[in-house]
């Protein structure tokens, strides 16, 4: 038998960082973001040769061990194996030799979600597998407790419930792990509009998220106003972008997505280097309006809002530099599996 799943990755519209505790459980967060059509993947083929096989010819990396009811976390494909101690464990499954592949469309620290909607494929993959009993919620839910606690990587959540749930996204953080997530009917021509006038950059340099958040986390637990009040602006712009979206306002939009950079940067020092504000500037000087980072900052993909007349001279602007311009269209629906028998 052979499973296979997909999770759609996510670019951070507003409210980024404010669903990473403290901060969340102490003045509860805001987040809007959308999936796009590109993926993490996961394919589970059981064999017999009393092993367990994992695979990630994306980052060149595979391994073998005997069948186990627990696989060591040791820093080596730890998203695969937490996912498979946990399902072991808290659903008591048979053991099965099985080799288990994944790869995505978007490298590790690419501010895309990618480590966290991984983590959800790798879940639903088993939920095809085993058919197991878990919902959107269900499964978001248990990806962020496998990520954070069992392997004990540092991020936020709302990654894990935008692979889950999919489309666009208006998400709210509470005190202890607490999510809802209200879904936004976005009319198509905005879809379309947003499509036209968004230009997706990916800057050829990924990141480690977890030294950014880290520090944004120790800020919210010194009490340093500076990052809070920033914060608590990033914040509300999630609520009046959500607005902005319904209503096809993509000049608010715009503002918005721009103030909420620059309020961004203020979160952490790491957030933004010369690099990126170089990249900046030459999307702006050839006619971007404004633009953000996606995910936590430091690198990966750069979101830029341009007037759809200016689109072709921009990309042909960013073309010159090291990284590349990512074509990308707006999905709709999240994670999902399927079997070949």
């Amino acid at each position: 038998m052979i499973i296979r799943s997909k999770a759609p990755l996510r670019l951070g519209l507003a409210g980024g960082g404010t669903d990473v505790s403290p901060f969340s459980d102490l003045y509860g967060g805001l987040i809007l973001n959308a999936t796009i059509n590109l993926y993490a993947f996961c394919t589970i083929e059981e064999n017999n040769d009393k092993s367990i096989i994992l695979s990630a010819p994306d980052i060149n990396v595979e391994l073998i061990m005997p069948l186990s009811s627990s696989l060591l976390l040791n820093g080596e494909l730890d998203l695969i194996k937490g996912v498979y101690n946990r399902l072991v464990r808290d659903y008591n499954l048979e053991l099965k030799s099985c080799k288990i592949t994944t790869y995505s469309d978007a490298p590790p620290g690419s501010g895309l979600g990618s480590s966290s909607t991984m983590v959800v494929a790798i879940i639903k993959a088993f939920v095809e597998w085993h058919s197991l009993p878990l919902g959107e919620y269900d499964i978001a839910k248990l990806a962020f407790e496998i990520e954070r606690i069992d392997i004990g990587l540092s991020g936020g959540k709302q990654d894990q419930y935008a692979a889950a749930f999919g489309g666009f996204n208006f998400m709210e953080f509470f005190k202890d792990d607490r999510v809802i997530v209200n879904p936004l009917r976005v009319k198509r021509w905005i879809i379309d509009e947003l499509e036209a006038s968004m230009i997706l950059y990916y800057t050829g340099a990924s990141r480690s998220s977890a030294q950014i958040i880290d520090e944004q986390k120790k800020n919210t637990k010194d009490g340093n106003v500076y990052a809070i009040d920033a914060m608590r602006r990033i914040k509300e712009s999630a609520i009046v972008m959500k607005e902005a979206i319904l209503k096809g306002d993509i000049l608010m939009y715009s503002k918005i997505l721009g103030e909420s950079w620059e309020n961004k940067k203020k979160m952490a020092s790491s957030i933004s280097n010369s690099d990126i504000d170089n990249i900046f500037r030459i999307a702006i000087e050839a006619g971007a309006i404004t633009g953000k980072v996606s995910g936590a900052g430091g690198g990966g993909f750069i979101m830029f809002v341009v007037n759809p007349t200016k689109r072709v001279n921009v990309i042909n602007a960013l073309n010159k530099l090291e990284g590349k311009v990512v074509n990308f269209n707006f999905s709709e629906g999240g994670c999902h599996g399927w079997k070949i028998i």
